[in-house]
């Protein structure tokens, strides 16, 4: 499987599939990144505007499904850490989990979660300091490589996956990007300079992704495929290459995904925004949007 095509093609053969019909709600985020809480974490600037939209999401009966790198395994050594850093978010993710709502993807910098065995051992439970017990957290939670949603009316799929099979260096070579950013990369991000082997802040390798992830929706009949990956959203119109993309959580002050309601899709924004009285509040933005999914099918 040295080919894109063949990653792609791959991913998708081997999916999960959930069936789901209009009355479905899913919620859709990707590339949270989510660290340690230091200086490198980049997740931890929007960690109170996801926590807030997470409520929002569990509050209204959405699935969670998330798209790839949500958890920062290359800078970070460790799971625990990053649950130390983070716990109130991951009791919310539980949440979802027990009420068997939570669809997790695993991309490339938490790579390690395709096995299941080590899903199993870092996942399943956390230390409870208050009672000095091991307490459920994941339990039985698997992580896929791709999920397909099928409408159980119209029989369309859609096609979710993070998206780095379309980038080489990134998918074959993680284990020495993860050297590199653990030894090299997280000390100068930390001063501000950016590691220029990731798609995201990397424009031309950016374009060079999207369009052979395009090529292979246009080989499969336009299929509609949502990834992650670059950070960049991308939410086209009916009868252009259904390539959907769900943008990141470690936008500066702003995280971005895709909501699935009621047979439509649409891109939101949440952000912090400042109230006449120069009070703050946490607003969802309609960035594009809703447009009937069934637009996008294809024969």
């Amino acid at each position: 499987m040295f080919s894109s095509t063949k990653r792609l093609d791959q991913a998708y053969k081997n999916a999960k599939i959930i069936d789901f019909d209009d009355s479905c709600k899913f919620i859709l985020f990707s590339d949270c990144h989510r660290g340690d809480n230091s200086f490198a974490d980049d997740f931890a600037n929007n960690r109170n505007i996801y926590f807030h939209a997470l409520k929002h999401y569990l509050k209204e009966g959405f699935a969670y499904c998330e798209l790839g790198d949500g958890d920062e395994l290359w800078e970070n050594l460790s799971f625990e850490s990053i649950f130390n850093a983070h716990k109130n978010i991951y009791l919310l993710l539980k949440v979802f989990h027990v009420n068997n709502k939570l669809h997790m993807i695993w991309g490339n910098h938490d790579m390690v979660y395709r096995d299941d065995e080590y899903v199993k051992k870092h996942l399943s439970t956390y230390f409870d300091h208050q009672t000095g017990e091991e307490v459920p957290l994941f339990k039985d939670l698997k992580y896929h490589e791709g999920l397909v949603l099928k409408h159980k009316t119209s029989g369309q799929e859609l096609f979710l996956t993070h998206g780095h099979q379309a980038d080489s260096w990134n998918f074959l070579f993680w284990k020495w990007s993860r050297f590199l950013v653990r030894i090299l990369w997280k000390p100068l991000n930390i001063m501000g300079i950016s590691d220029p082997t990731s798609p995201a802040k990397n424009y031309k390798e950016l374009i060079k992704i999207e369009r052979r992830t395009k090529k292979w929706i246009i080989n499969n009949n336009n299929l509609f495929t949502i990834v992650g990956h670059t950070h960049r959203p991308r939410f086209p119109n009916p009868g252009e290459i259904a390539y959907f993309n769900d943008g990141c959580c470690v936008h500066p002050r702003s995280i971005t995904g895709l909501e699935i309601e009621n047979g439509a899709i649409s891109l939101i924004k949440w952000l912090i925004a400042t109230k006449e009285d120069g009070t703050l509040q946490i607003v969802r933005v309609l960035l594009e949007g809703p447009r009937k999914l069934i637009d996008y099918k294809t024969n």
